[in-house]
Formats: C-alpha cells, structure tokens, sequence
C-alpha cells in the first residue's frame, strides 16, 4: 500500500517534470531549435494538426529553420501560423518548396521577458509537484482512516513524500537556472 502511493506520487512528479522540459524547449533562446515551433498549429483539410507532422523541420544552421511541407499547398498556411503566433516574433521567407525562418538576435529587454515566461512555466511545475504531494498525503490519511496503515507508518510515508517532494523542486530550480543562463547568453 505504501510503496503504491510513493510510486503514484513519484510518477506524477515526473510527469511534471516532464511537461516543464517540453514547455521549457518551445521557448525561444539565441539559438535555433525545432522544438520552438511544438505549439504552431496548421489547419489541414479542416484540422488544426501540429506543425511537425505535416512537414520536416531541421536545423541547417545555429540562427535558421528550415521547414519543407509535405504538400506545397500548405506553404502559405504554415507562413500564416507562424506569423499568427507572436511569441514567436518570427518572419517566415519561402522560395517556393522550403519555409526558412531565419532566428534574430534577442535584444537584451526580449530576453528578461522570456526569464519571465520560463520563470512562470517553472512555478506551474512547481504548483504541479506540490499537487501531487498533496494527493499523496491524502491517500496516507485515508489509508490510516481506514485501517490499512498505522499513524507510525503514515507519519513515515508522509515524511518521504514531503522529501520527495524536495527533491523535485530542487531539480526545477536547477533546471530553470539552467534555461535562464541560456537565455540570457549573448
């Protein structure tokens, strides 16, 4: 019964964790990445369908997107998500087969606005774990309640939850300074 609810709390932590990551690699830095465009949707024959999977993404250079449509016809559609997207700030340039999206530099005033919004992502991930402790913590209480564990073991469990707990809000925290030195380098 312990170790079910350790595990449950555990794997809920990790999907936060997680979901931090992906959302931490859809921000802009100086640098080109293929995950900046994770959240540009496409409207394909009527679908609003993610933009990975209705063309190639690479990376042919540091400050450059490349972007190749699976279907022509969906050039001009994908140069309008891209365009409807602001925080992205990005101007799309096609020759006809290719999208390239060239990556300005980040002035000094854009990059502390993304630390700001990579800041607000880490806190969400933060809230996410603390969710996740508190449902755990409910399970011990209850299992207590109702008999299944003693007050000794609850107290304990309930212990290495709140260090758990701990622990992957340390790891945020390293990860968010991670990102912020990569936002901030020149």
């Amino acid at each position: 019964m312990l170790e079910e609810v350790l595990e449950t709390v555990k794997e809920a932590m990790d999907k936060a964790i997680e979901s931090l990551r992906r959302d931490l690699a859809s921000i802009r830095t100086g640098r080109a990445s293929a995950a900046m465009l994770d959240n540009v949707r496409v409207d394909y024959y009527g679908q609003q369908t993610p933009l990975n999977q209705v063309a190639t993404i690479s990376v042919p250079e540091p400050r450059l997107l490349a972007i190749k449509p699976w279907e022509a016809a969906l050039i001009p559609v994908i140069e309008k998500a891209i365009l409807a997207d602001k925080s992205l700030g990005l101007n799309p340039a096609n020759d006809g087969t290719i999208i390239r999206l060239p990556i300005p530099e980040l002035t000094e005033e854009r990059r502390v606005e993304i630390t700001k919004v990579a800041r607000h992502r880490a806190e969400e991930g933060r809230v996410a774990v603390r969710h996740a402790r508190r449902d755990g913590i409910d399970l011990l209480q209850e299992a207590q309640k109702d008999g299944d564990i003693s007050e000794d073991e609850s107290r304990s469990a309930q212990k290495r939850v709140q260090d758990l707990t701990a622990e992957y809000v340390a790891s945020i925290d390293e990860i968010i300074e991670n990102k912020e030195k990569e936002i901030m380098e020149v």
